[in-house]
């Protein structure tokens, strides 16, 4: 078993529960790592033995791209789309972050994470 991550991916997206925030926005960072594995492809280096991070950052960047009022249900449709669309993943993470929510208070972020283990 192996671990692969994506770390930071910035995005610019539309969640919250606000009104405003559907109309202006948030600066969010996420954070996907995976388990799956991978002596295959350590031995065979082709990507079509591994994971590829390039579908794990696209998955996120389209998940994000969909409102939600919360955090929770982006990251478990991100997690969904990761078990569903690739086969090897046996356990994904997900951290989706809120940098400088508007919570009335000087907080850097507010993070929602979540994981999901494929069903046998």
């Amino acid at each position: 078993m192996g671990i692969i991550k994506v770390e930071n991916i910035r995005i610019y997206a539309y969640h919250g529960c606000l009104l405003e925030e559907g109309k202006i926005g948030s600066d969010y960072r996420v954070d996907i790592k995976v388990k799956a594995n991978l002596e295959t492809s350590a031995k065979s280096d082709e990507l079509a033995d591994t994971v590829d991070y390039v579908r794990l950052n696209k998955i996120v960047k389209e998940e994000m791209a969909i409102r939600s009022k919360l955090l929770e249900h982006v990251a478990d449709r991100i997690l969904n789309r990761v078990l569903d669309e690739i086969l090897m993943v046996q356990i994904a993470d997900v951290s989706v972050s809120k940098i400088n929510p508007p919570i009335g208070g000087n907080v850097e972020k507010v993070t929602v994470r979540l994981q999901k283990k494929r069903k046998h």
